[in-house]
């Protein structure tokens, strides 16, 4: 509704005079004559500018979205300087959104942008447009918190301040003046693309990082919003230790923690407990310290089994893993036991995208292409490609199924083993006397017989093992009959996957080997044990244990248990490589320059390994090596080293700038220290510099800390990294896929123990 993309269309080459159409309705065609720098349409684009400026504040220097404002860059662009708009200006109340988005209503010029995000893309009922005579707002019924679980999507969407960022409006700072990484989120197994951005030492702000493959242009809010843990005043900064009867800890001097860890570890049985929260390489590293034979998985024995077998799946089926683009592509899709919008919200949204093929196969029947949105709706109505949802509970995927089935987790792994026996007569099936699954699983088998690209969906949200069974023989059975089916196995945290395709033994063997002295020193890995493995299991381990060592963020139920807790950087402070669901390893870059004690687990780790073995000299010299040596004993991940830049790759003869050009105050940051500049903080991990200088433009997705090109100081800045809107990265995209080239395939099926 912008009428910003006004060009001029000639009928032919002795058209002289033209008319002017909207680009973004005008189909390609053979013969087409475009232009865009025509006096007329110029004028045009000039005129819309002004006529959306009539009633919109002019409030730049005091508005969040200062800076970096489309609405600012387009009036900039057509050359729109002073008003001649002499009446009052229309104005309206702002509603009360919730905790995390600002709403100020009078910065709108009706684009229309937020209601087609969050009612037509992703589904939200509790936000809309609402029009009176000559007057158009946007927002809810009644004041209240969005309820869609991507409604932080609004501060991006919005070309204007309407919606903007609550939690950086706490701590805010002017968008030239932020340091920026690239990053992933670490909320879910998703592996959304983020740019986390600090000053003055803190995290403000986390953006969606645009890859066509995993979340396009959109995060959830868990990822945008989930943040603030970084600056919390419960984080630990110092080394601390027990050292007084009280056994209370105590921040300690810095060089004593070498002493410290030396009558901890010389000398000593030593067994290491990992977590699906921290990053290969710090896992690598526990396990080469205590020898894989004594490296612990730090999760429950029932997540440690589920997980082993998901992984297994994943890497024997011959079933197609999907991206989140490709599930957004299926044309039938079942889920078995898994809530997505609790357990993964952006694969929930690619499958709501899902159902809408149904729509886009009718409108190319009537002619209708696909970007004719309205078009297309409106032809198809209600109608919606298959959605089977089998859940324990209600899901806010109900809404769109075609079939719901609620269940215990067990019945829903029998319906998922009668569909395999119905889909392949030769497969197990179930003992179903009743035929109390017979009509719903025909139903599902043969819409997904009937399907091009059928899909399954599962994962360890029902703590279930015949569920992930019950998907693997769907695929099996499919691919039986000659079908592509793809299967996606939801994770419960951001490296599980990463977690279980690396060797380690259940937790409960540690309690085991704790009970016959067979251990004497326990180091904990960035884990709240009480969280992942319970309270019976956790006591038990760190009452049996002599000393413990635990690196973390925060203090926490497990970290006050400590012996010795060593800082660990968060993923806003460190680097490290994560594996999503889908198998995609992708490496998060820190944001903030290693300052003091804090610093990534996988070097205070190198630390002990030298105390461990008398070595003088740190094991790992840099990160490069310690990705190396993870990558020769596991090579399994050997796509990492050529597929992720290495710490010192260079684009155009330059490191990446975190800064960009506009970046002010690098020498009054430090007035209370010094009045000179002092030199920027080196980082001798990643390709990147916490500087201005270096290279600022289109980079590798993967490398991308910022959008910005000449004249686009907005978000939309980021179509100039893409070969064409909503397109594939200029420069590829990001992550390394681990099981895209699968030599062996399990073609046998998976016994049913129900």
């Amino acid at each position: 509704a912008c009428r910003q993309c006004a060009v001029k269309k000639f009928a032919g080459a002795d058209d002289k005079k033209g008319r002017i159409v909207m680009s973004c309705m005008e189909p390609v065609a053979e013969g087409l004559i475009i232009s865009t720098d025509d006096p007329e349409v110029k004028a045009f684009r000039a005129a819309v500018i002004e006529g959306l400026m009539t009633n919109h504040p002019h409030d730049c220097p005091v508005c969040d979205e200062g800076g970096e404002c489309h609405l600012q860059d387009m009036t900039v662009m057509t050359g729109h300087n002073y008003r001649s708009f002499i009446f009052k200006k229309r104005t309206h109340n702002n509603q009360y959104l919730g905790p995390y988005i600002n709403h100020i209503m009078n910065r709108c010029i009706q684009c229309y942008r937020c209601v087609r995000f969050y009612r037509d893309y992703a589904g939200g009922k509790d936000f809309n447009v609402f029009g009176s005579a000559n007057r158009v707002y946007f927002g809810r019924s009644h004041d209240g918190t969005l309820e869609s679980v991507f409604s932080g999507n609004l501060i991006e969407v919005c070309p204007t301040g309407v919606f903007t960022d609550k939690t950086l409006e706490k701590h805010y700072t002017r968008k030239w003046d932020l340091t920026n990484s690239p990053s992933v989120c670490v909320h879910c197994s998703a592996g959304c693309n983020t740019i986390v951005s600090e000053r003055y030492g803190s995290v403000r702000r986390i953006l969606s990082r645009y890859n066509h493959d995993v979340n396009g242009y959109f995060i959830c809010d868990r990822g945008r919003f989930g943040y603030e843990f970084i600056n919390s005043t419960d984080r630990v900064r110092k080394v601390m230790a027990v050292t007084s009867d009280n056994d209370a800890l105590e921040e300690i001097p810095y060089e004593d923690r070498i002493t410290l860890l030396t009558s901890f570890l010389k000398g000593k049985k030593i067994a290491g407990i990992g977590s699906p929260a921290a990053s290969l390489e710090s896992n690598f590293a526990l396990e080469v310290l205590v020898g894989k034979e004594n490296f612990y998985h730090g999760i429950s024995d029932d997540q440690y089994e589920l997980v082993k077998t998901a992984a297994g799946i994943l890497r024997e089926t011959q079933a197609h893993i999907p991206s989140l683009r490709e599930i957004s592509k299926s044309d039938a899709v079942l889920i078995l036991g898994e809530d997505l919008t609790e357990s993964a919200p952006m694969l929930a949204l690619a499958v709501r995208q899902a159902t809408r093929n149904e729509s886009f196969r009718m409108a190319g029947k009537s002619g209708i292409p696909a970007w004719n949105d309205a078009a297309v709706r409106e032809l198809a109505q209600d109608k919606k490609s298959p959605l089977f949802v089998a859940a324990s509970a209600e899901t806010k995927l109900d809404d769109i199924a075609k079939t719901i089935y609620h269940a215990s987790p067990d019945d829903i792994a029998r319906l998922g083993f009668a569909v395999t026996s119905l889909v392949d007569m030769n497969a197990p099936g179930i003992n179903d006397p009743a035929g109390k699954f017979r009509e719903l699983a025909g139903e599902i088998a043969a819409t997904l017989m009937a399907a091009d690209n059928p899909l399954i969906i599962t994962g360890l949200q029902s703590n279930n093992k015949s569920l992930l069974q019950a998907a693997a023989n769907i695929v099996i059975a499919l691919s039986v009959n000659g079908k592509n089916p793809s299967l996606s196995i939801v994770f419960p945290e951001c490296n599980s996957l990463g977690l279980g395709l690396m060797d380690g033994n259940p937790l409960g063997k540690l309690d085991r080997s704790l009970l016959k002295g067979e251990t004497e020193t326990v180091i904990i890995l960035e884990n709240d044990l009480f969280k992942r493995c319970g309270k019976e299991l956790t006591d038990s381990i760190l009452e049996k244990a002599g000393n413990v060592i635990i690196l973390d963020s925060l203090i926490n139920d497990t970290s006050q248990r400590a012996g010795i807790l060593l800082p660990a950087g968060t993923f806003a402070e460190s680097t490290g490589t994560i594996v999503s669901n889908e198998g995609r390893a992708q490496r998060y870059y820190r944001v903030l320059p290693e300052d003091g004690q804090l610093k990534d687990s996988w070097k205070y780790i190198a630390e002990m390994i030298s105390i461990a073995g008398g070595n003088e000299e740190d094991p790992f010299e840099n990160y490069d090596d310690l990705v190396t040596a993870f990558v020769n004993a596991y090579p399994f991940f050997s796509g990492i080293l050529k597929g992720i830049p290495d710490s010192g790759f260079i684009f155009f003869n330059e490191k990446i700038a975190r800064q960009t050009l506009r970046f002010s105050g690098r020498t009054s940051m430090n007035a209370d220290k010094s009045v000179h500049e002092p030199m920027p903080p080196q980082d001798t991990s990643s390709p990147l510099a916490f500087s201005m200088e270096g290279y600022k433009g289109v980079t590798p997705s993967g490398l991308t800390p910022y959008y910005w090109s000449p004249g686009w100081n907005s978000v939309q800045a980021a179509n100039k990294y893409m070969d064409e809107p909503d397109g594939e990265a200029v420069y590829g995209s990001t992550g390394v896929l681990l099981f895209r080239n699968k030599k062996d395939t399990k073609t046998d099926y998976y016994n049913t123990e129900l």
